[in-house]
């Protein structure tokens, strides 16, 4: 499932605290972000489409919950990126973000530390 910018900010709201509804999703949105009403409605009517939320009547009031975890969706959205961008190889995106950042001696050494824990736990 692919998620807009704008569904971001919407599930971003939602992994927060949920269940939710649309007026406390429209509470927890960003500085800056001032959509109307209306629209938070449409965006997480889209979202029930997409199935990344769930909705439950609860007398006139609809209540949002995330189905999808946010660790699920950054997968998708990383995946997705990886496939578009450097044909599904990771060898060539950690070039890449060599290159385009300095990264600090601290970050490396963390960097090192992931690898080398990702490689243990996969008996390599």
């Amino acid at each position: 499932m692919k998620l807009t910018e704008a569904e971001w900010q919407i599930m971003n709201a939602l992994w927060q605290k949920h269940p939710a509804t649309a007026r406390e999703v429209m509470d927890r949105l960003p500085a800056g972000v001032n959509w109307a009403y209306t629209t938070i409605k449409t965006l997480l009517t889209r979202l029930v489409e997409k199935k990344a939320v769930t909705e439950a009547k609860h007398a006139n009031t609809s209540v949002y919950e995330p189905l999808v975890s946010q660790q699920k969706a950054r997968l998708n959205a990383f995946r997705s990126l990886l496939d578009q961008a450097f044909d599904g190889a990771i060898g060539p995106l950690v070039h890449f973000l060599a290159e385009e950042k300095q990264f600090t001696a601290k970050e490396k050494k963390e960097l090192a530390r992931i690898l080398e824990s990702e490689a243990e736990d996969k008996g390599e």
